[in-house]
């Protein structure tokens, strides 16, 4: 249950800041939020991280259904102790989910998230679904570095368990 809730709360929260942002930023448009720190900055991406591959939409279509797909095939064959790869996984499916609609609805990602403090103030701006995938691959990551048999899984504590 733990990757199903996470992926629909990703995907509510991602959906629901990017309706806010739709109905109150012109595109490119900017409202300060934290000033120095962060703005809300409307920005259609038509691409991916860093502005890679532009105007690919087909491409991110297809390369985000594979990734659902993916993460769905291997959820339920996770072992027992697994709780962080689980959490990893419904953070990166209700992010993917989040930016396909995106891709599908308007054939772009609204991103919105735009961080101005040194050493970031050169980042791209991003949305809540990046953020979770971003953050759910980092989690796998270290899941999949970690020595399992040694330490309890943080999410699942000693004695590991099931879903």
């Amino acid at each position: 249950m733990l990757p199903v809730g996470t992926a629909l709360l990703v995907l509510a929260a991602d959906q629901a800041t990017k309706a806010w942002v739709l109905a109150r930023i012109a595109p490119w448009g900017t409202v300060p939020v934290l000033p120095g720190v962060v703005q809300w900055t409307y920005v259609q991406n038509r691409g991916a991280a860093f502005g890679l591959l532009q105007n690919q939409t087909l491409f991110f279509i297809v390369v985000a259904v594979v990734v659902i797909a993916a993460i769905l095939y291997w959820l339920p064959r996770l072992p027992g102790r697994a709780g962080s790869a689980r959490l990893a996984l419904g953070l990166q499916l209700g992010g993917a989910v989040g930016n396909l609609i995106d891709r599908l609805r308007w054939g772009y990602v609204v991103d919105f998230v735009d961080l101005e403090f040194w050493p970031l103030h050169r980042w791209p701006v991003f949305n809540v679904a990046d953020a979770a995938i971003v953050t759910g691959t980092a989690l796998l990551v270290l899941w999949l570095l970690a020595d399992r048999d040694a330490a309890p899984d943080p999410v699942q504590g000693p004695g590991g368990g099931g879903n």
